[in-house]
């Protein structure tokens, strides 16, 4: 069986290497081939030559939109089993073993992981609770919690939900693990969250702007949550300085 895992990033030089370095350790701990596409959105470091130094494939992009791009990648790929990452994350060594008996087992759809930061402090933790807050009404909709973080599922699964939505700038995760989970929910499967698998991820915004930077800028924070206001999602992802 191929696994192929997608990539996306936007000038990730600082995080790509420790990310692929996670997928190669994982993929040694199962027999059977991991396909890597890192899909390079608009860089201009040295992210794709440092994807290259690694053997993975690498693929050109830019779009200005994170369904898009995410999209792009899996297109791009040849797997039975996709699974998604970002680029300032780190893959836990057991996570594709347990993605691979997790869907073999035949009671799951798909799913996702639990992240967490490399870096913690109150106000962090103060920040993810609100995110928590106003992911919510989502959660509610989707009948409870949803892990949406390193996504898995098969190529069928995805190409059945339509893969992620394009009309959505942001919040493009929450609604793809809603649709993978009541996709399960027709065929009597589970969406699923990895219990050993946790996703260690970067607090780069954090670094960058600070730990209160979400509160602070509560405003940008809710036009983020509506999923479709470019202009927030180019000032919080696109057009960062």
């Amino acid at each position: 069986m191929l696994i192929s895992v997608i990539i996306p990033a936007h000038n990730e030089e600082r995080y790509i290497g420790k990310c692929l370095k996670s997928i190669k350790i994982a993929a040694r701990e199962i027999s059977d081939e991991v396909e890597i596409i890192v899909v390079a959105n608009r860089c201009t470091d040295r992210t794709a030559d440092i994807a290259r130094r690694y053997g993975v494939e690498v693929l050109e992009n830019s779009d200005k939109c994170i369904s898009s791009i995410r999209n792009a990648g899996v297109r791009a790929s040849n797997g039975r089993v996709i699974v998604t990452i970002d680029a300032d994350s780190v893959m836990h060594k057991t996570a594709l073993a347990e993605i691979k008996e997790l869907l073999r087992s035949g009671k799951y759809i798909g799913g996702g992981a639990i992240p967490m930061f490399d870096r913690m402090s109150l106000s962090i933790a103060i920040s993810g609770a609100y995110v928590a807050l106003n992911l919510l009404p989502t959660m509610i909709k989707s009948g409870g919690f949803i892990s949406a973080t390193m996504f898995w599922f098969s190529r069928k699964a995805f190409d059945k939900i339509g893969g992620f939505d394009e009309s959505l700038v942001s919040l493009e995760d929450a609604d793809f693990a809603r649709r993978l989970k009541a996709l399960g929910e027709r065929y009597g499967k589970k969406y699923g969250t990895l219990k050993n698998g946790v996703v260690l991820t970067s607090s780069r915004k954090f670094d960058e702007f600070g730990d209160w930077y979400l509160i602070k800028n509560h405003k940008l924070t809710k036009r983020i949550f509506t999923g479709k206001d470019r202009q927030a999602a180019d000032e919080f992802y696109y057009d960062v300085r």
